[in-house]
């Protein structure tokens, strides 16, 4: 999972120089008019490197390295590390693409944080592995389960828009972690729907 350990830490090094310092959070974070008017396309990839607050950060890592090391392996078998490094970074430009065509003309909006890609690598873990254990904070849950709800409150959160998080780059993250996988293998989705018909916890 060598590839997974230096995402985290190119993350989590960015992040912290970001933290204290207000000129690169302002260079790297997503801001569309500077995509679209000044040709400042490398923003649709660094925002995924910089985040809020610790905890924005840590919640985003935390999650990428438990289940980054199981899709890093899958992928790494298939189409190589760089395979895999592409995948996350690709993730993190298709999950705001709807975000930056929303508000290409918004200049008072701004985006940052990993949680698309994350979400990419989720839900490929997810269409792996549907019946294993995730553990939310103290709570033990199905894969599969986790995944329904987490769908759910993302739709739900994004139709009422009454909170500073990017629960459209949460979906379309899932949506592209998904697809990805079910492009590079089209049987994939035949083994989970087989997996999906024997529930096996744990």
């Amino acid at each position: 999972m060598l590839a997974t350990i230096v995402i985290i830490l190119a993350t989590g090094a960015i992040s912290f120089l970001a933290f204290n310092n207000a000129k690169l959070l302002n260079d790297l974070i997503l801001w569309p008019p500077a995509i679209k008017r000044g040709g400042q396309y490398y923003r649709l990839v660094t925002y995924g490197f910089i985040h809020a607050d610790g905890m924005h950060l840590a919640f985003n890592m935390i999650t990428l390295y438990f289940f980054g090391s199981v899709i890093e392996a899958y992928l790494g078998q298939r189409i190589g590390t760089l395979g895999y490094i592409a995948f996350y970074l690709s993730a993190i430009v298709v999950s705001i693409l709807p975000t930056y065509m929303k508000n290409a003309n918004n200049p008072a909006y701004r985006s940052l944080g990993a949680s698309g890609a994350v979400s990419a690598v989720l839900f490929a873990f997810v269409l792996l592995h549907p019946w294993s254990t995730i553990i939310i904070l103290v709570v033990k849950c199905p894969a599969i389960i986790y995944a329904v709800i987490y769908i759910a409150y993302s739709i739900y959160m994004d139709r009422r828009g009454t909170d500073n998080i990017n629960h459209s780059a949460h979906l379309w993250g899932a949506a592209y972690g998904v697809l990805f996988l079910a492009a590079m293998d089209p049987g994939i989705l035949g083994d989970f729907f087989a997996r999906l018909a024997q529930p096996r916890l744990g």
